[in-house]
């Protein structure tokens, strides 16, 4: 009987366990201290990363201006991970690589801010595997070399 107790203490103790929340901190963003030291219109490039470190990304949009990004990440048990927080601090140069403009945004303001797009244009609308091994017979051009 004493053991069944245990053996209902524990799995019990398991599945609570499973629902607590997992936080994960990914990125970085530079303490306020650095910024503060930055001068809009006298900083360059090769000074902002000498302050604040070498950009999350960088030169992704026009210009080559620089973010660092940081998200937390929060997963409770077999459900989908949600996004907390992110903060995405864009400093902008002007054409001659000189510190323009230092911005800050979070998941507050509401902007979804793609860094990254891997979209591969295809031609093959509605094109079965099987259609597309068809149409490539007699297609194909063996090289045999001039030896």
């Amino acid at each position: 009987m004493r053991a069944l107790a245990y053996l209902t203490i524990a799995i019990l103790s398991l599945g609570l366990a499973a629902c607590s929340p997992t936080i994960r901190n990914h990125g970085y963003i530079p303490p306020e201290e650095d910024l503060q030291e930055l001068t809009v219109g006298v900083d360059t490039r090769a000074s902002v990363e000498e302050v604040v470190g070498p950009p999350t990304a960088g030169g992704l949009l026009e210009g080559g201006n620089y973010f660092y990004v940081r998200s937390t990440v929060r997963t409770i048990g077999p459900r989908r991970p949600e996004v907390v927080d992110r903060q995405v601090l864009a400093i902008s140069f002007d054409g001659n690589g000189v510190l323009n403009n230092i911005e800050t945004f979070g998941l507050q303001d509401g902007r979804v801010v793609a860094l990254n797009r891997r979209v591969t244009d295809t031609n093959v609308t509605n094109v079965t595997f099987i259609r597309q091994l068809i149409g490539n017979i007699g297609q194909l051009t063996p090289d045999f070399g001039d030896g």
